[in-house]
C-alpha cells in the first residue's frame, strides 16, 4: 500500500513540475523542421476547463527560463496569469540572423520573410489547435529578434496584442514605421521596450528616437512603456526587463491590494460595485482574460461599502455575485446584509435563511447564515426610506432589450 502511495506521489509530482514539452513542425514556409519548446502553466493538466494566453519567445533557448520563472512566481501570488509559453529555438549557427533577415528597404526578405509567415501561418495555428488558449498573444525578443518582432506591427490587423522588445537592433526606418502604425492601429496594443545603460550606442539611440516619436503621438490609444536600466549591460538587461514587461502588460490583473483599497476604492464617493465590474470587464475586453471575479475582491468592495455606509450598493454587489457565483450564499448574503443595514430585519431574516438551501462559499457557510438570521429575530423593523441600487450596465441592457 505504501509503495502504491509513493508511486502515486511521484506521478503527481512529475506531472506538476514537468511542464516543458519539446515539439517540432515540418514547416512548408521554411522548408525544414523547426523545433520549439512549449512550457505549460503548473495546473494545466488539472484545471481542464481553463484557457491561457500565448507568449511566443524568439531566442527561445535563453529567454525561456527568465520568462518562465517570472510567470510562475507571479502566478503563485496571483499577480500574473498563467501563460502557454512557446519558445522558438534559433540559437544554432546563423539561424537567428537568417530568421530575422531584411532587405535595404527595412522589410523582411528571403528567410526572414519565410520565418515571419511561419510564426503566423504555422506555429500559432498549431499551438491554438492543440492547447487550450485564450485570444491574447504576446511576442518577445532580444536585440536582433527584438527588432524583428516589430514587423508584426506593420500589418493592418496585427496578430499579436503585446510586444516586448529588449535592446532592439532595428533596421532602417523602423523608428518611424512603428510610430506610424501605433498611431493608426485601433485594436488594443501593449508595447514595451527596454534599454541598458551599458549597451551599444546605436541600439540605445534608435530606441530613444522611437521613444521620442511615440511620445509625440497625440491621443494615444495604445499602452506604451520604455524602461532605461542604469548599470545594466546588453545581457544583464534581460532578467530586469522581463519582470517589468510582464507586470506592465498585465497591470490590473492583480487582486485588489491594501494600497489600491485605501487609495482608489474606499476614497470613492459612490460606485464601489461598479469599480469591481469595470476591473473585470477590462481584463476580458483588453487582455482577453475571462476569469471569475475573485472572492477577496468581493470582500474588499463589501468593506468599502460598509465603511462609507453606501448600503444600497450591497444589492448591486449581490446581483453581480449571483451572476458569477450562482446558487451560492454569496449574493444572498449581500442582499440580506442590505436589508439588515437598512433596518428591515424581517426581510433580512428571510434572506439569511435562504442560505440553508444554497452552496457554501468562503466563510459564508449555512451555519453562518442561520446564525445571522437568529441574531436578528428579536429586532423590530426600523422606519427607513428604502434605497435601491441602479442596475448594472449589463442588466440595464437586458431589460431594455426585453422591453423593445
Amino acid at each position: 500500500m505504501k509503495k502504491r502511495l509513493f508511486l502515486l506521489f511521484v506521478l503527481i509530482t512529475s506531472i506538476s513540475f514537468s511542464q516543458r514539452i519539446t515539439e517540432s513542425i515540418q514547416s512548408k514556409k521554411l522548408g525544414e523542421t523547426r523545433e520549439f519548446t512549449v512550457s505549460l502553466p503548473v495546473n494545466y493538466e488539472f484545471d481542464v476547463d481553463k484557457k491561457y494566453p500565448i507568449l511566443v519567445l524568439l531566442d527561445g533557448e535563453y529567454l525561456l527560463s527568465p520568462f518562465e520563472g517570472t510567470l510562475k512566481y507571479g502566478n503563485y501570488w496571483d499577480d500574473l496569469p498563467g501563460m502557454i509559453i512557446v519558445a522558438v529555438n534559433q540559437n544554432y549557427g546563423e539561424k537567428r540572423f537568417k530568421d530575422s533577415e531584411y532587405d535595404e528597404t527595412g522589410l523582411p526578405s528571403k528567410m526572414g520573410a519565410s520565418f515571419f509567415e511561419f510564426i503566423g501561418f504555422e506555429l500559432l495555428p498549431y499551438i491554438e489547435g492543440k492547447y487550450r488558449t485564450q485570444p491574447f498573444r504576446v511576442i518577445a525578443g532580444h536585440d536582433t529578434t527584438a527588432g524583428f518582432l516589430n514587423f508584426y506591427l506593420y500589418k493592418d490587423n496585427p496578430i499579436f496584442n503585446a510586444y516586448i522588445s529588449i535592446a532592439p537592433e532595428m533596421p532602417r526606418g523602423m523608428e518611424k514605421r512603428i510610430t506610424d502604425r501605433l498611431a493608426t492601429i485601433k485594436t488594443p496594443i501593449f508595447y514595451y521596450q527596454a534599454t541598458a545603460e551599458g549597451d551599444m550606442k546605436e541600439i540605445n539611440d534608435a530606441a530613444f528616437e522611437l521613444d521620442n516619436n511615440i511620445n509625440a503621438i497625440p491621443n494615444r490609444t495604445f499602452n506604451y512603456r520604455l524602461d532605461k536600466f542604469k548599470g545594466a549591460t546588453h545581457y544583464s538587461l534581460v532578467p530586469l526587463a522581463v519582470s517589468r514587461a510582464l507586470y506592465f502588460i498585465f497591470d490590473g490583473y492583480q487582486p485588489i491590494s491594501m494600497l489600491e483599497f485605501q487609495e482608489k476604492v474606499v476614497t470613492l464617493e459612490k460606485g464601489y460595485t461598479q469599480y469591481l465590474i469595470t476591473k473585470y470587464d477590462y481584463l476580458e475586453k483588453q487582455l482577453g482574460l475571462k476569469i471569475k471575479p475573485r472572492l477577496t475582491d468581493f470582500k474588499a468592495i463589501e468593506a468599502a461599502i460598509l465603511k462609507n455606509k453606501a448600503y444600497f450598493e450591497l444589492q448591486e454587489l449581490g446581483k453581480y455575485a449571483d451572476k458569477h457565483y450562482p446558487k451560492t450564499t454569496l449574493g444572498t448574503y449581500h442582499q440580506a446584509l442590505y436589508y439588515e443595514k437598512s433596518g428591515e430585519f424581517k426581510k433580512a431574516i428571510k434572506e439569511y435563511k435562504k442560505g440553508f438551501s444554497l452552496n457554501e462559499i468562503r466563510e459564508i457557510s449555512k451555519a453562518f447564515m442561520l446564525d445571522k438570521a437568529d441574531s436578528l429575530k428579536d429586532k423590530k423593523d426600523e422606519s427607513k426610506v428604502e434605497e435601491y441600487a441602479e442596475p448594472t450596465p449589463e442588466e440595464g441592457t437586458e431589460e431594455k432589450k426585453e422591453g423593445e
